[in-house]
């Protein structure tokens, strides 16, 4: 049976594959694209004088609909495939690491960094600029430019950018979370662009939230046991865990803003909808009190 990988290798033409340079397919600091501290501020940078510049610019001007609808649609449906293709080549490679070693293995073993993730790793990393065109869309239609989402898309390319410096073996985990959480979200954004019904928003937000548990529970427990062998050989463990410390409290940082932000996201949006429906519905019963009435009072 072909393999995930080898059908995508044998996808790609020859001469690509024998011009590739070295740098595309490993994280080489210095060479790899946006691999260094300054690239990565000043590809942050640009991001927030893109969106915020642009928005001041489309003040004065109609929000634009029809002429990005289909830019939209092709950018969310090809986030879905690009986010599933590549969740499915990493649960390839991961999964039977963690059937032949182990689970713990599978999260902390330092052969668990292998040179085919790191190349996914980094498709992911640079896959988290992709993404940035998010926000470029929002712009373009004027919509709000909440903290949540411009925090959330500068915040990932910042985390991404430290597990590659740090090799932290439990990148996969996190990583494979959130491509399956993009698999939903940007098909849901790819339907509502053809205005299909979708009933899946509060699913979406839900899902983010359950992620990001996870993810915590995951790198908490690779962080302990990191820091419990490597200063607290006393305390109990299970092992060391591969990883840079930098990218260990990143990791922690990042994802703990992250659970707490969606968490009051979603009461902010959440609690209104139920709001707002409760207020419609007991207005529906008032007015069909006071119509009865009416119909009553001239029957008699």
């Amino acid at each position: 049976m072909v393999s995930i990988y080898d059908a995508v290798v044998a996808a790609i033409p020859q001469n690509i594959k024998n011009d590739t340079p070295v740098h595309l397919l490993a994280w080489i600091p210095g060479k790899s694209p946006i691999s260094t501290v300054p690239a990565l501020v000043a590809a942050v940078i640009t991001y927030l004088a893109v969106i915020f510049g642009g928005r001041e610019l489309m003040k004065n001007r109609a929000p634009l609909t029809t002429s990005i609808k289909l830019p939209f649609l092709l950018h969310n449906l090809a986030l879905t495939f690009g986010s599933g293709l590549l969740l499915a080549l990493m649960l390839e490679e991961i999964v039977p690491i963690v059937r032949r070693n182990g689970l713990f293995y599978g999260i902390c073993g330092e052969g668990a960094w292998t040179m085919k993730l790191e190349t996914y790793y980094m498709i992911n990393y640079y896959f988290k600029y992709w993404e940035l065109i998010d926000t470029v869309f929002l712009v373009l239609k004027k919509k709000p430019l909440a903290f949540l989402h411009v925090y959330h898309h500068s915040a990932t390319a910042v985390l991404c950018f430290s597990q590659l410096h740090g090799k932290t073996s439990v990148s996969w985990v996190v990583i494979c979370l959130n491509l399956a959480v993009h698999v939903l979200m940007y098909f849901y954004y790819a339907l509502t662009s053809l205005k299909i019904r979708c009933p899946w928003k509060k699913s979406v937000t839900t899902a983010q939230i359950t992620q990001f548990v996870i993810d915590l529970f995951v790198v908490y427990f690779a962080s302990y046991n990191y820091f419990a062998y490597t200063y607290f050989p006393n305390v109990p463990h299970v092992g060391t865990c591969a990883g840079k410390e930098h990218a260990a409290f990143s990791g922690i940082i990042c994802l703990t803003s992250y659970l707490f932000l969606f968490i009051a996201f979603y009461q902010k949006t959440y609690a209104k909808d139920k709001a707002r429906k409760l207020a419609a519905k007991q207005n529906g019963k008032a007015n069909g009190k006071a119509a009865n009435g009416k119909v009553n009072g001239k029957a008699q």
